[in-house]
């Protein structure tokens, strides 16, 4: 007679099974995620151009970049960027998300707001800079028509980086949306009902209901669009290359260019160990404000 089949068992069982469906997705973060970060740090601290071996230079990077202007130009314009982009998408995602959960939740105009999320960086970037160009664009053809100037939009210092922000919301901001319309979900509808009940309408129960019982997914969203926003990199290599001088030349613009422009490996590993630092210090400020692990529904 077989043995009867005990907890322990099924336990054991389960953890080899829940070993195996992990395992794919381990070597994938150890081979292209751990060990490159690993690599990418060892090489900071060395003086490395791919033809010859790296030769360990101690903090010579990191004094360098301490002291490299066009570093902290490259900073201060990803986050200039990177506070207009958040700031609007957010916005944008929330006003969106809030629309589909009140007026209709039908899965097709789910599918229609996702839509530019499935257009690829390199693909918006160059559409937008055919309707964008100042002598050519319909863009600017449009905006003639209406009796206004042309607008620079990519090749004037004061346009670059809103446009670039303008573009990246309008190819992410279904995807945010879609994430805070899953987290309106959570919300019973109970409590609006009984928000209508004491007389409150739609602005007052979006600031005294939506709002607070969003916050985790808020919290999330805005994490996830931060670190994402700071790696902004294809948009400008495509449409502006840095320019115009240097006005939208973002960080991993330039960890770009060093590396495989001038071939100065070592450096550009420091600056993106840098990079890594200011966003691990940026999420964990987030987490911690924002209060993310806690929720008011509980």
């Amino acid at each position: 007679m077989a043995a009867p089949i005990t907890a322990r068992t099924r336990k054991k069982d389960d953890t080899r099974l829940a070993v195996l469906f992990i395992l794919p997705a381990l070597i994938g973060f150890l081979a292209f995620m751990l060990w490159p970060a690993l690599r990418g740090i060892y090489l900071s601290f060395t003086k490395f151009n791919l033809l010859t071996p790296p030769e360990f230079n101690g903090l010579d990077n990191y004094v360098r970049m301490a002291k490299d202007p066009v570093f902290w130009n490259a900073l201060r314009v990803t986050v200039y960027y990177v506070v207009l982009n958040i700031g609007l998408q957010t916005v944008l995602a929330l006003v969106i998300a809030v629309l589909m959960q009140r007026l209709t939740r039908r899965t097709l105009l789910r599918g229609i707001v996702l839509t530019p999320y499935l257009v690829s960086n390199v693909v918006a970037a160059m559409v937008f800079l055919w309707i964008l160009d100042f002598q050519l664009g319909i863009g600017n053809k449009v905006i003639e028509m209406l009796g206004v100037d042309r607008i620079p939009f990519l090749t004037s210092e004061a346009w670059v980086i809103p446009t670039i922000a303008v573009i990246n919301v309008w190819r992410h901001v279904g995807y945010t949306a879609l994430l805070i319309f899953a987290g309106l979900q959570t919300i019973p509808d109970s409590m609006y009902e009984a928000a209508r009940m004491d007389g409150a309408g739609e602005v007052r129960m979006f600031r005294s209901i939506t709002v607070p019982l969003l916050r985790p997914i808020l919290a999330l969203v805005l994490i996830i669009t931060v670190v994402g926003s700071f790696q902004v990199f294809d948009t400008v290599a495509i449409a502006t290359r840095g320019g115009p001088v240097d006005s939208s030349r973002v960080l991993q613009y330039y960890i770009y260019d060093v590396a495989f422009g001038r071939f100065q490996f070592g450096y550009a590993s420091a600056m993106s160990v840098a990079l890594l630092l200011v966003l691990v210090i940026i999420t964990f400020v987030q987490y911690r404000v924002s209060r993310a692990e806690t929720s008011d529904l509980n």
